[in-house]
Order: C-alpha cells, then structure tokens, then sequence
C-alpha cells in the first residue's frame, strides 16, 4: 500500500510539473518580486517631490498651479495602496498606472518651468535633486520593464495549451500589464518651449550695416 501511494505522489507531482502547475508558482513568485521593485523606485520618487517642490517655490513662488499640481498628483498617488492584489485588478491597476502617469507629467512641467529661473537652476540643491529625480527615474524605467517581461511570460503561460487547462483548474487568470503607449509616452524626455524669438524691428534687413 506504501508503494502504491508512493507512486501516485510521483505520478501527481510529474502531471503538475508537466501541466506547468510549478511554473505558474515560479512565475508568480517572480511577478511579485518584480512589482515590488516597480513600488520601491515609484516611492523613491514620491520622496524626493518635498524637497524638490520646496525648493522651486523658494525660487518660484509664483507658480502656484505647477506647485500644487505636482502635490496633488502626489497625493493621489500616495491614496491608492499598491498591494499584490492589486495584480489581478484591471481597474485597480489602471488607476495606478494612471496616477502614476499623472504624477509623470506633472514632474515634468516642474522641469520646463524651472527653465525660466536661472538662479534655481544653478541652485545646489536642486541641481541635487534633479539628477537624483532623473537617477530614479532611470530606474523606474528598468524595473517596469522587468515587470512587464515577468508578465508578458506569465501571461503566454495561462493562454497556451496544455497549462491553460492546468490555469482554468486552478483559477488562473491573466495579470494587467503596463501599456505600450504609456511607456512610449513615459520615455518622451519633457518639451521645454521658451517661446518665439522675438521679432526683428520692421525695416532692418539682415547684415545691413550703418
């Protein structure tokens, strides 16, 4: 009777293998391991919109609506709880990913503006907190991409044949991934405008000396 029971174990344990049963377990664990990464550099982010905002204000008071635009983009973003769960929650995760793009080009217009005000860009501290901003920035890019990858492979897991059989059993579904157009969108570097160049006084003509 052990035998017998010890043969079943094998014989369950190579059809859970072979079905992808384990491989949906290690992608998950994966998946996991790769969003925590994603929260982890978005938080840094958030961290550094304090400093930064202070600092532009200490030069730019006058620039209320980019001020406030990048703190409540923040705040938005500090509403919504990023748990595992929110993995398996389309809904959920669209309005992370669009917080988070909120929050992205509101960092942005902080940057244009802050083309306007030479002594706040030659400021230490900001200069600072800038390229401490663009590091993070870096970073999101890769980790993001990390998680993507871990999904798009978990993903082709559930639909192909025979572990989606092994995913219907189980009750495993496909995950929300990061959108293509958003990581376009996301790497366009921010547009500084200084608006158009002046007019030339009517009458001069070019190289015409007195």
């Amino acid at each position: 009777m052990r035998k017998l029971w010890a043969v079943l174990a094998v014989l369950v344990t190579l059809s859970l293998t072979g079905c992808g049963y384990n491989t949906f377990q290690s992608s998950d664990e994966q998946i996991k391991s790769s969003w925590s990464e994603v929260v982890n550099q978005y938080q840094r982010r958030a961290d550094l919109i304090p400093n930064l905002v202070n600092t532009v204000k200490g030069f730019a008071a006058q620039e209320k609506d980019v001020l406030l635009g990048v703190t409540n983009a923040r705040a938005k973003v500090g509403s919504i709880q990023a748990t595992p769960e929110l993995l398996n929650n389309p809904e959920a995760f669209a309005k992370f990913q669009a917080a988070q793009g909120e929050l992205s080009g509101a960092l942005s217009r902080l940057l244009v503006v802050s083309e306007n005000y030479p002594q706040l860009k030659s400021d230490a501290n900001f200069r600072d907190l800038q390229s401490q901003l663009e590091g993070t920035e870096n970073r999101i890019t890769v980790a993001r991409n990390r998680y993507i990858q871990s999904v798009q492979a978990y993903n082709v897991t559930v639909r192909s044949f025979p572990s989606n059989l092994t995913a219907m059993a189980f009750g495993y579904k496909t995950k929300p991934n990061f959108t293509v157009e958003d990581e376009k969108e996301i790497a366009k570097p921010p547009k500084v405008d200084f608006g158009p160049a002046p007019a030339k006084p009517q009458g001069e003509v070019q190289g015409a000396t007195k």
